[in-house]
């Protein structure tokens, strides 16, 4: 199926503008490398604004002064081939205000590049843990919004989309933020397609430490729960900053939810919260939120809900807010932490002790409370 992304002659990557694939009726356009080359300024390395396993991405401009970025592949192989046609074709499928669009593709000789729209406000990583952290513009009814648009992208991928479609990678680096900070979910090139009436599928594990879900990481058995689960790592990532993984003394590694579960046994949510908001949030949604957040990362995959609900859950949290008051006493400390080691593509044989652990009280609470 997806490997009808690569038919084009040579002819076509030389014509002087690019066209839409009319034919087939998508959505997306097939650029000419000038047309790139251009936009980029021949890929230099003032315009890379990231770069990762897969490769770099850089900002262009088009002629007709569109902003984009342009995902360029590191080298040709047959497991990158894939990927990129992976998410070209996944990109073409889906249309959502909370997920990031194709613009269009270059496929030719030995380059692979995907055209998105640019996003200006850049990853909400870079505002949890990046060069933009220390400005601190999240504040928690921001934040509050970009979960919720994120839960929204995630839940038309698993019950609009047809078919249904797992992400396998959700994670703060991959949400993406427009110039009035809307959350768009990217990148797809580790995502599976579930035909109706397939519940899960076994496969090599990808993704990244820290967001995998247990049965996942250890067995290989993929479902929808399984971005259920990075999604609730992500949203306890929001309201706390915290990273996914972190390493004590002694190289010992624990993850946000073993951080997190002591102070929700001991209802002490204020703690829970980024010191850096200062106290400037609404108590009922943070405790909301993280008991949301508790029942999406539950050991057992049975138990966590749907996205539906959880967007659900999100909007309900927040749509009687108030007006933001000042919580007297909030933690105004952090803790030395070393750099998470992000094993972004193939990993196996990461084992966590989650489908062991009994439910705690915390989970007890969560889920009779959603």
């Amino acid at each position: 199926m997806v490997l009808k992304c690569f038919c084009f002659s040579s002819e076509k990557e030389e014509s002087p503008k690019s066209s839409v694939n009319k034919k087939r009726d998508y959505p997306w356009e097939v650029y000419t490398l000038k047309e790139i080359l251009l936009a980029t300024n021949n890929f230099h390395n003032d315009n890379k604004i990231g770069e990762g396993g897969f490769g770099s991405v850089y900002w262009g401009r088009t002629s007709k002064g569109v902003e984009i970025a342009v995902k360029r592949l590191k080298a040709m192989s047959p497991k990158a081939e894939m990927e990129f046609a992976i998410e070209v074709e996944i990109l073409g499928r889906v249309r959502h205000r909370n997920l990031l669009g194709l613009r269009g593709f270059y496929a030719g000789e030995d380059e692979r590049l995907i055209v998105y729209d640019y996003m200006p406000n850049h990853s909400l990583i870079t505002h949890l843990h990046g060069q933009l952290s220390a400005d601190c513009l999240l504040d928690w009814s921001r934040r509050m919004s970009i979960a919720t648009g994120s839960a929204e992208g995630i839940a038309y991928l698993h019950h609009e989309a047809n078919p249904h479609i797992i992400h396998r990678d959700i994670k703060a680096s991959n949400v993406l933020l427009d110039s009035e900070f809307v959350a768009k979910v990217a990148d797809f090139g580790f995502a599976k397609l579930i035909p109706d009436g397939v519940t899960h599928v076994t496969t090599r594990v990808k993704g990244t430490l820290g967001y995998l879900a247990p049965e996942y990481a250890m067995w290989g058995k993929v479902s929808e729960s399984c971005d259920v689960y990075s999604f609730g790592i992500l949203l306890l990532e929001i309201i706390s900053t915290r990273k996914p993984l972190e390493k004590l003394p002694g190289g010992v590694k624990r993850d946000i939810v073993q951080w997190v579960t002591p102070f929700v046994q001991k209802g002490a949510f204020d703690q829970i919260a980024d010191p850096r908001l200062k106290g400037k949030f609404d108590r009922a949604e943070l405790k909301a939120a993280v008991m949301i957040a508790m029942r999406c990362t539950d050991g057992n995959p049975e138990n966590r809900p749907c996205m539906i609900d959880v967007v659900e859950w999100l909007k309900g949290a927040t749509g009687s807010r108030k007006e933001i008051k000042i919580v007297k006493n909030a933690v105004d400390e952090t803790e030395d932490e070393d750099d998470i080691e992000d094993d972004e593509t193939d990993y196996e044989g990461y084992v966590t002790d989650k489908s062991t652990r009994r439910m705690t009280g915390a989970r007890a609470v969560a889920r009779k409370k959603y």
